[in-house]
This record gives C-alpha cells, structure tokens and sequence, in this order.
C-alpha cells in the first residue's frame, strides 16, 4: 500500500520525538515493517515521499532486438509464431500477452498478408 507524504512525515516525526517502531505502528494503524522501511529509506537516500514509478525494466527488454528483426522480416507474423519461436530460438518461455505489450511498446506493428480478390456476390434482393 502507498501512504502519502503527509503520512510518511508524521511516522518519522513520532519515530524522531523518541517513540518506538512497535508504537508508532500501532498509533498509525501501519505494520511494524513498514515504519522501518520508511525510517530506512530516509536514512540511505534521503527521501521521504512514497515512489511513484518502477525502476524494473520489463520482461522484454532483454529481446527487444530479436522481436525488431523478426518482425522486420517476416512482418505477418502472428503472436502464437513469435512465442513459438522465442522459446525454440531464444528458450525465452513468455505469453502472447507479453509480446503484444512488448511490440506495442516498441511501435512495431504486423501487417497481414494481402487478402485474395474479393468474390463474386450476387444481389439477394429486389
């Protein structure tokens, strides 16, 4: 759970007017590891406000690559082939989930392949 800023202040307030992390937990209704992550965060970098963004590259990142080539050259690729393929070329076990967020986030897009000449349809009605 993310606490405000606000919150985080007034924990390390009580925790620096001298009261302990088992009783500022329970005055806050927080649990008693998160007093201490909080007091630990201030005290190794500094910061008192609740992170906002993750720092963890995604899944992807690693074959970001490979995912450009193949698409580059073979550009009616469905997702089942490109899963197929990474676990045969790259042993990378992923889900098509994954690798249509992964070819969104790097603007690659497939293009299907040219459809046949339309067929010859009769009117069906007066």
């Amino acid at each position: 759970m993310v606490y405000s800023k606000e919150r985080r202040a007034e924990v390390l307030a009580e925790c620096d007017a001298g009261k302990g992390t088992r009783e500022v937990a329970l005055q806050f209704m927080v649990s008693e590891s998160w007093v201490r992550r909080v007091k630990q965060e201030r005290r190794e970098q500094g910061k008192v406000a609740p992170k906002l963004t993750r720092d963890r590259p995604p899944e992807w990142a690693n074959h970001a690559d490979w995912l450009r080539e193949k698409v580059a050259s073979q550009p009616d690729i469905t997702l089942m082939e490109l899963v197929a393929l990474a676990a045969t070329e790259r042993d990378w076990k992923t889900s098509d989930a994954t690798l249509c967020r992964a070819l969104k986030s790097l603007r690659l897009t497939r293009k299907k392949r040219r459809s046949l000449p339309k067929n010859k349809t009769a009117k069906t009605s007066r």
